[in-house]
């Protein structure tokens, strides 16, 4: 019986586990840290050996092969030690690619809108009868999908650190919709090999299958110059949108509706509609589906979901936006309204200067929230007429609804990860969500610490 190690224990690892275990491996599962409870629960109740807290190096270099969950870097000593002894290192979504059957794949990547983008390809397809499960960075782990049942279809949100570990894994439809500075601190702050990861989603595409991407996007142009690729080529851009409608084509079939009816706003939701649009025509999806759920559907959760407006002010939860370029695009789409801006978390080599002219005469007010501000409050001092220092959601929110006016916008996009206050993006999300319903109406007596503050007439 081949043996399989799974480093880490979280929902990527635990799927993978349970996978292999059904495919017969002999599975151990190790994590340097705690393994939450519901998945230790899950690996007890299905007999799966694991280890918590340390990896005992003498039990794991006997393997066959490891599993690598997608937050633990190739740096990590455990990975290194494995590839140092010949151990084959891949990613839950290579492993899982070899169990689907014959399912096809719609695979979308991005610095940014990949979560929509999947969300809305997902419900294109199932909207039109497909039988289609949404997967990969989003939601369950793929592997654990592929173990619990089987779909025709399988959309799967991937980022750059899943894209990293496949290596024979192939998507019948692939999207690239952006590629801006993201995780850098993941690849030594080196936007050439960050850009080159991206492009790993079209490896192994072929002729028959279809590559969606943004023709605005230079990076992508740059990736792309020169290279002789053999799958259909389906470029998408604002250039597209022509008298109020956007207009996308797939071969020799062509698709437009009118921008106004959808519910989703903004230009970068143009581009999500376009690739998820695009996606579903490849799959074969008709049109008259397709506009209907075009406008029907919504913004997804914690990327610009507008919470409430209560008083005259509006509480906006972009809790996904943990990067630069998505905040670029939160405070490109608030353009009428005073902006309250809470930001902060762990730094992943962001270069704060791209936000800097959105800023002026935009935001009134930036609440930094991280155990470590001085980067934020360093960028806008000078730019932004007030900064409060917080280092906790709480704080952040007492200050905000404080200092909020009728008329203001409250926007939690934050520009980086969460890890250092919360356990992920959506439990950010989650906590200020909640604290608006607990709190905001009736108001919550508090002090600030203002770190600048400059005249009115210096906005």
């Amino acid at each position: 019986m081949k043996k399989i190690v799974v480093i880490g224990g979280g929902e990527s690892g635990f799927g993978a586990a349970v996978l292999a275990q059904k495919q017969g491996y002999e599975v151990f599962v190790t994590d340097n840290s705690a393994i939450e409870e519901i998945y230790r629960a899950g690996l007890r109740e299905r007999g799966i050996p694991f280890e918590e807290g340390g990896h005992t190096f003498d039990k794991l270099t006997d393997a066959d092969e490891a599993i690598k969950s997608p937050g633990i870097p190739d740096t990590a000593p455990l990975v290194r030690e494995l590839a140092e002894r010949g151990i084959p290192v891949i990613s839950e979504i290579e492993f899982a690619g070899r169990y689907m059957g014959d399912a096809r794949t719609i695979c979308i990547t991005g610095s940014n809108g990949k979560t929509t983008t999947a969300t809305l390809a997902w419900r294109l397809l199932a909207d039109a009868g497909y039988d289609v499960c949404l997967s990969g960075n989003i939601g369950r782990s793929f592997a654990l999908e592929v173990a619990s049942a089987r779909h025709d279809w399988y959309v799967l949100e991937l980022s750059s650190f899943q894209l990293d570990g496949m290596r024979d894994f192939r998507a019948d439809i692939a999207a690239l919709l952006n590629i801006t500075p993201d995780h850098l601190d993941r690849y030594d702050y080196d936007m050439a090999r960050y850009a080159a990861s991206k492009m790993g989603i079209v490896r192994n595409q072929c002729a028959e299958d279809f590559f969606i991407f943004s023709d605005d996007d230079p990076v992508i142009r740059e990736q792309l110059a020169g290279r002789k690729l053999p799958m259909h080529l389906l470029p998408f851009s604002l250039g597209d949108v022509h008298g109020g409608k956007f207009v996308v084509r797939v071969g020799e079939r062509r698709f437009s509706m009118p921008v106004g009816e959808m519910k989703i706003r903004g230009d970068h939701n143009i581009y999500n509609a376009m690739a998820a649009t695009m996606a579903a025509m490849a799959a074969g999806v008709p049109d008259e589906s397709i506009r209907a759920t075009l406008a029907a559907f919504e913004s997804v959760e914690h990327r610009m979901e507008r919470v409430c407006e209560t008083g005259g002010v509006e509480w906006i939860n972009d809790s996904k936006a943990t990067n630069v370029d998505a905040v670029r695009y939160a405070l490109g789409s608030v353009t009428s309204r005073p902006v309250i801006w809470i930001a902060g978390g762990t730094d992943k080599g962001n270069d704060y200067s791209l936000l800097r002219a959105l800023a002026v005469g935009r935001v009134k007010t930036l609440v930094c929230m991280g155990v470590d501000n001085r980067k934020l409050i360093d960028a806008f001092s000078g730019i932004v007429p007030e900064i409060i220092d917080t280092h906790s959601l709480p704080e952040a929110m007492r200050a905000a609804f404080e200092t909020a006016r009728a008329g203001d916008t409250v926007l939690l996009s934050p520009a980086c990860a969460s890890f250092d206050l919360f356990k992920n993006y959506e439990e950010r999300g989650r906590q200020f969500k909640e604290w608006i319903h607990a709190r905001v109406i009736s108001g919550l007596p508090g002090t600030r610490s203002v770190i600048s503050s400059l005249p009115d007439d210096s906005r």
